[in-house]
């Protein structure tokens, strides 16, 4: 196991770095996600990397590569499936009106991961806009890695079977040796980009909707406090900000005012006018959503 000067340094190289917190218990964590990079150095153990990071001739790269690993990715296909009902019930229902003279849509999927969220939501807005509408999805992340695979677009079959529908899988999924890939008219809709949500944001377009969804728990404090406040100029002012369940803008930032939709709370910019369709429709049993996947349950990590 990890030594405890080695994962204080990893701890400290990881929030230096990204902000984000891993306090003691996740020991294990650190050692499984090091032990592949430790191998492939050529060294005997976690700690004997952890002093190539520290001092060794390719410290640099090796830590990049580290903060790489050690950065949280995990992810399903309609994860929680509740915000998801709320995006095509509620979101789309106030902005197909609201967006009528340009019919185009702006979604910033941030902390993407290795892209379920992003492709979940293009899968949505393919099936749910009306013709001659256009969109686009702006996936960003910390890890260079991360990203690579959201461009790639390809899954393994045992990440297909986390939340992917069949129907789905058949119309927008092509078999490639033994993974799935998105087709190239869902990616033809995605972009991605390198941002770390600790540190300033490059230039943007403003969304309609964010969602930031299961990464605010990583922060401290502090932090979560600024990433909402620089979050905030890039919501339409009668955009929606999604938060993980466990999440919330209370206490934390005034600019924001939540709005019920089912079980799911929509932030919306305090100043916002309000033309939004009645949030009751989320937990509709008609909804669209709901129908195409029969049996869907809330994934967890």
């Amino acid at each position: 196991m990890i030594s405890e000067s080695s994962f204080a340094y990893v701890a400290d190289l990881l929030r230096r770095e990204t902000a984000m917190l891993c306090d003691p218990g996740k020991e294990y964590l650190v050692e499984a996600r090091l032990l592949p990079l430790a191998r492939s150095a050529g060294d005997a153990d976690v700690d004997r990397y952890v002093a190539r990071l520290r001092t060794g001739p390719d410290a640099v790269a090796e830590r990049a590569r580290a903060v790489d690993a050690l950065t949280i990715n995990e992810t399903s296909w309609f994860r929680d499936l509740a915000p998801y009902q709320a995006f095509t019930d509620v979101m789309l229902a106030h902005l197909l009106q609201a967006r009528a003279a340009t019919r185009h849509l702006e979604i910033w999927s941030a902390a993407c991961s290795s892209g379920q969220e992003a492709y979940s939501l293009a899968m949505l807005l393919d099936e749910s806009l009306p013709p001659g509408w256009t969109w686009r999805i702006h996936a960003t992340d910390v890890s260079p890695t991360m990203l690579e695979r959201v461009r790639a677009g390809r899954y393994s079959q045992v990440e297909m079977n986390r939340g992917m529908p069949a129907t789905r899988l058949v119309r927008y999924f092509s078999r490639v040796g033994s993974e799935w890939e998105v087709g190239a008219e869902l990616r033809s809709h995605v972009t991605t980009a390198p941002l770390n949500l600790a540190a300033s944001f490059p230039p943007m377009p403003v969304f309609d909707v964010v969602f930031l969804r299961n990464v605010l728990i990583y922060f401290d404090l502090d932090t979560k406090r600024d990433i909402l406040r620089r979050v905030s100029p890039r919501v339409a002012p009668d955009g929606y900000l999604l938060l993980g369940s466990s999440e919330t803008t209370l206490d934390l930032d005034d600019a924001w005012v939540r709005e019920p939709a089912g079980r799911v709370a929509l932030h919306r910019p305090r100043a916002a006018v309000r033309r939004s369709a009645p949030a009751a429709a989320a937990s509709s049993p008609a909804s669209a959503l709901s129908t195409a996947l029969p049996g869907a349950r809330a994934c967890t990590p």
